[in-house]
Parts: structure tokens; C-alpha cells; sequence
């Protein structure tokens, strides 16, 4: 193999053993990552230019790409971390733990019903970073280290984000493959049917809680396993990748109380749940009615802000669709619905704004080096590289692939944008079917966004541990790597 794929590697590389293994933070780790993509972006992966875009331009578009990337990141951690913030100060998560607590009758129990089904639903509803900056906070709030609850959400979320955000990432797929998405549904839910059960016991392990009863902490992960999996499954197959997760979520976690609880539920009198819940129950809304009702749903994507600079460079958001901006809505909304001031709510938004400041720049560190990294072909480069030197057993990586994707983009839709074109050529390169290979780029998006630097600095901020994203990433390192290859067995398995 060349030295140019290994080059290509070096600022991911950078990135992973500063955080892994020196527990740097993700500001520094990012910017040193980024040093080094600098150097090769002006050396042996030269920015592409072309008339009228010299270097010094090419480097400002991808700056200004990774500004706008980080904005819109940063418009869900505002928002989340001002309702975390609200929620605390007011005794609602404290009544909120209460009621969740009785509802399940141990610390594993409580890990999954928060870390599984909840970060699932809001993943299916909402995608983009929102399951973690609304999970992590609750598991927080159970007594979790935050660096372990932040770990513990994105594991949970991690088995649904292939049909997050209503089937977000399969739809991108297959409009660019021109494959029909429940065609591409159903091999992607059927690996993560097979081997779901990983991350549910990660989930588990991860809080700690399975030396609080081993067999049971194991007991209670695979039934929380086969309760989410088998309705994904069945609905992925049977309809498509727009519920899945969603209602997989939904119906699995409402099996998962009545089991946890034989069947009796507990007395919730005297919690004042209702105004407890009144931001959640608002978002949650506002994500089905957005999501799932046609005429709202074209309302809400119809306003577009959008730039583009020399043809090249450019970025877009739909603001009325963006988790963020249901995220304020419904922190506004349930403020109002508990009495709170309008000047109070806005207030407090203010001051959390200025807390921001260090996830900010490690946010645009990172989102930097990625839109470095794929304009100068970087991760190109290790794909083919990859292809090339793998052959025959490349189905053992092509997960990977996907992950690589996710980790460098932050977003599975991201990741199947990029490769979906290169895995399907690829496969029919080696005598395979597309789909199978499809199938797998989109398990590995997926579970890729466990130990995607920005979601886990978005996580951090919410929890308040900004600097401290080593010991998360530590914690998501291995579950993901462990899935990864399961899966890579399973396609390869499958190929032959």
C-alpha cells in the first residue's frame, strides 16, 4: 500500500489518540487534527481549484462550511442544555428521576428505559444529535457519572440512527442509488436485528449497573433488546424506513414497563408529572406533527436559508424543521405551560449562551477537519484505499466504511451521501450484490455515530463536562469497534 492512504489517515489518527488515548479534549485534539490536514491540504492533497479559486479561497470556503456546520450544531446544544439547565433549577428532572425510578425497579432498568427506549424515540423522531442531549441529562440525573451517562446515550441511540429522524438516512441512500428504500430497509434491519442485542448490553455495562446483578442486568438487556428489535425489524421489512426506530421505540418501551413491573404500574400521584414533562411532551409533538403529517411537514421544510461560494463550497438548513428550533419552542412553550416569565425563559437562554464558548471552538475545530478532509479527498483516498488493497474480503470493512463516514461528518445521512455510490460500485466490481453492501454502509453510518467527535462534544456541553470528551470516547471506542466486526462477519458471511 502507498503512503497517501496512510497520510490520509494521520489527522483522524491525531484526533484518536489525543482523546483515547491522552484524554485531550476535543478542542485540542481537533485543532491538532486539523494542523495536520492543513499541511497535507497544501502538500500532497492539494485543495482542488479552478479558474477564479486560487488555495487561499478554497481554504476560506471549507472554513466558512465548517462555521456554518458548527451554527447549526450548536442551535440543538443551546437549546438542550437551556432545557437541561431549566429543568434542574425547577425540581422537574428530580421528579421526573421519581417517577422513572418507580416505574422501573432497578438502576439497570432505569439505564434502558432512558439510555434505550427514550434516546430511540427521540432518534426516530428527531435524529441529529437531539436523543443525546435529552437522554444524557436524565441518566445524569439518576446518580450516572456524566461522562458515563453521555456514554451510556450514545450507545442506546446508536442501533437506531440507520432509521433516524423518521428514515432520514435510507431515504438519502436510495435516492442516489435509485434502489427502492424498503428494499434497502429490510437487509440494513435485518443485520441490526441479528446483532442488537451488542449494543443493549453495552448500554447496560456501560452504566455500571450489571455488577448490581449480572444475571439480571443481562436478563433485562436482551428483553429490551428483542422488544425494540422485533417490531424495527418487522416494520422495516413490511413498510419501510420511515418507523422502525420510532415506533420500535415506542411499542418496546411500553412492552419493556409492563414486564419490568409485572404488569402492575405504581401510583405516580403527587410528582406533578404533568408539568414536569410539559417541555417534552411539547417537543415531542412538534416532532410527530413535523414528521408524520404530510401538509405540516411541507410547511415546515418550505423556508430554506442557503449559501453557496464559487460553485463549490456551501451549506444549507430548513430552520422551521430543525431540532433546534423545536427544542426552544418547546423549552418557551413549557416554561409558559409551568408559569415562568418570558423575560425569566429568555434569560436563562442568554446566560446559557454564554457557557458555550469551549464546545463552540471544538465544534469548528472538528467540523473543519472534516470538510477539510473531504474537500482535499482525504477520506476518498481511504476508501479506495481500502477497496484496493482489501479485495475479496472487503465485505469484512465495509461497515467501517460507513462508520469513517459518520465519524469525520457526524451524520449517517452524511456518511451515505458520501458512500453509497462507492460501495454499490464497488460491490458489483466484486461480483456482489449492491444492496448487501448498501445495507451494510448504512449499519455502519449508523453505529458510527457513537464515537463521532461532535456528537460526543454536543453530549459533553449538555451535561456540562465540556473538556472532558476523552473519557467518553474511551467508553464508546470499543462497543463500536465489537459491532463493527460483528457486522463485517455477518456481510461477509452473507457475500459468500
Amino acid at each position: 500500500m502507498s503512503l497517501r492512504p496512510w497520510l490520509a489517515a494521520s489527522p483522524i489518527l491525531v484526533v484518536l489518540v489525543l482523546m483515547a488515548g491522552f484524554g485531550r479534549s476535543a478542542a485540542v485534539a481537533g485543532a491538532a487534527g486539523l494542523a495536520v490536514a492543513i499541511g497535507l491540504a497544501v502538500g500532497p492533497f492539494a485543495l482542488p481549484t479552478a479558474p477564479g479559486l486560487w488555495a487561499g479561497k478554497a481554504v476560506l470556503g471549507v472554513t466558512l462550511e465548517g462555521f456554518f456546520l458548527a451554527a447549526t450544531v450548536l442551535a440543538i446544544v443551546w437549546p438542550a442544555l437551556t432545557l437541561h439547565r431549566w429543568q434542574t433549577e425547577t425540581g422537574a428532572t428530580e421528579r421526573i428521576c421519581a417517577a422513572l425510578a418507580r416505574l422501573a425497579p432497578d438502576a439497570a432498568a432505569r439505564a434502558l428505559l432512558v439510555g434505550w427506549f427514550f434516546a430511540l424515540f427521540i432518534e426516530g423522531a428527531a435524529g441529529f444529535g437531539t436523543p443525546v442531549a435529552l437522554a444524557a441529562p436524565l441518566l445524569a440525573g439518576f446518580g450516572l457519572d456524566p461522562a458515563r451517562a453521555v456514554a451510556v446515550a450514545l450507545i442506546g441511540h446508536s442501533v437506531g440512527v440507520s432509521f433516524g429522524a423518521v428514515g432520514t438516512p435510507v431515504l438519502a441512500q436510495a435516492e442516489l442509488v435509485s434502489i427502492n428504500e424498503r428494499v434497502l430497509a429490510g437487509p440494513t434491519a435485518f443485520i441490526h436485528g441479528l446483532l442488537g442485542p451488542i449494543l443493549a448490553f453495552a448500554t447496560v455495562l456501560r452504566s455500571g449497573r450489571v455488577r448490581e446483578g449480572t444475571a439480571r442486568g443481562v436478563a433485562l438487556a436482551m428483553l429490551a433488546a428483542v422488544l425494540f428489535l422485533t417490531p424495527s425489524v418487522l416494520l422495516a421489512h413490511g413498510i419501510g424506513p420511515e418507523l422502525p426506530t420510532l415506533v420500535g421505540a415506542l411499542a418496546g418501551g411500553a412492552m419493556f414497563t409492563l414486564v419490568v413491573t409485572c404488569f402492575r404500574l405504581p401510583s405516580l400521584a403527587g410528582l406533578r408529572l404533568g408539568s414536569a414533562l410539559a417541555p417534552y411532551l411539547v417537543l415531542i409533538g412538534l416532532v410527530l406533527v413535523t414528521r408524520l403529517v404530510p401538509p405540516v411537514r411541507a410547511l415546515a421544510e418550505a423556508p430554506v436559508i442557503s449559501w453557496r461560494l464559487w460553485g463549490r463550497f456551501g451549506g444549507s438548513v430548513r430552520p422551521l424543521f430543525h431540532p433546534g428550533t423545536l427544542l426552544a419552542v418547546a423549552f418557551f412553550a413549557g416554561g409558559l405551560w409551568r408559569g415562568a416569565r418570558f423575560g425569566v425563559l429568555a434569560r436563562t437562554m442568554g446566560s446559557t449562551a454564554l457557557s458555550l464558548g469551549r464546545v463552540a471552538a471544538a465544534l469548528v475545530a472538528m467540523l473543519v477537519l472534516a470538510r477539510l478532509m473531504l474537500h482535499a479527498g482525504m477520506v476518498t483516498a481511504l476508501a479506495e484505499a481500502a477497496i484496493g488493497g482489501i479485495g475479496p474480503l472487503y465485505p469484512l470493512f465495509a461497515p467501517a466504511v460507513g462508520a469513517l463516514g459518520s465519524f469525520v461528518t457526524g451524520s449517517a445521512t452524511a456518511s451515505n451521501i458520501l458512500f453509497s455510490a462507492l460501495q454499490a460500485t464497488t460491490a458489483e466490481g466484486l461480483g456482489l450484490p449492491p444492496v448487501l453492501l448498501l445495507a451494510a454502509q448504512g449499519v455502519g453510518a449508523g453505529v458510527g455515530n457513537m464515537i463521532c467527535p461532535h456528537n460526543i462534544v454536543a453530549g459533553a456541553a449538555t451535561v456540562g463536562i465540556a473538556g472532558e470528551e476523552g473519557a467518553i470516547l474511551r467508553a464508546t471506542l470499543l462497543p463500536c469497534l465489537t459491532y463493527l466486526t460483528a457486522a463485517g462477519s455477518v456481510v461477509f458471511f452473507l457475500a459468500s
